[in-house]
């Protein structure tokens, strides 16, 4: 334990994405789509819905400035729009207020194949889990 400023610099954070699906029916709701204006049905993930694929991810980067050793998981809540990209990323659980900052900043720079329903593609909620683990 004599090498605690070594944790810092050995620490690195590996991304372990996991979709947790909703178990609540897909009914719609109205959010404004990606132009601002116009409005797109959301949905949540269930029957009838094949859910988005991550195209391009980016890892989260937390600040090592303060030697602090981070294990565990964020769960980040967003909607995938009908166009795969991210919008409305928040925290649902956090570790650290620098590690949750810097999971959503990475979740934006995501893109996405967007959710289908009938073949067409679709806003829907996800919900996605963040691992940071000891390297």
């Amino acid at each position: 334990m004599a090498q605690r400023g070594v944790f810092a610099q050995t620490l690195k954070p590996v991304l372990v994405c996991v979709l947790l699906v909703h178990a609540a029916a897909s009914l719609p709701a109205q959010s404004k789509g990606d132009d601002g204006d116009q409005k797109e049905d959301v949905y949540d993930l269930g029957p009838g819905i094949v859910p988005p694929r991550i195209i391009t991810q980016a890892a989260p980067r937390p600040s090592t400035a303060r030697g602090v050793r981070v294990v565990g998981s964020v769960t980040i809540a967003l909607v995938v729009s009908s166009k795969g990209m991210p919008r409305d990323v928040h925290v649902l659980k956090g570790l650290d207020k620098d590690v949750d900052q810097s999971a959503v900043e990475a979740v934006e720079q995501w893109r996405f194949a967007p959710a289908q329903k009938e073949g067409k593609p679709v806003a829907v909620r996800i919900t996605l889990e963040i691992s940071f683990h000891e390297m």
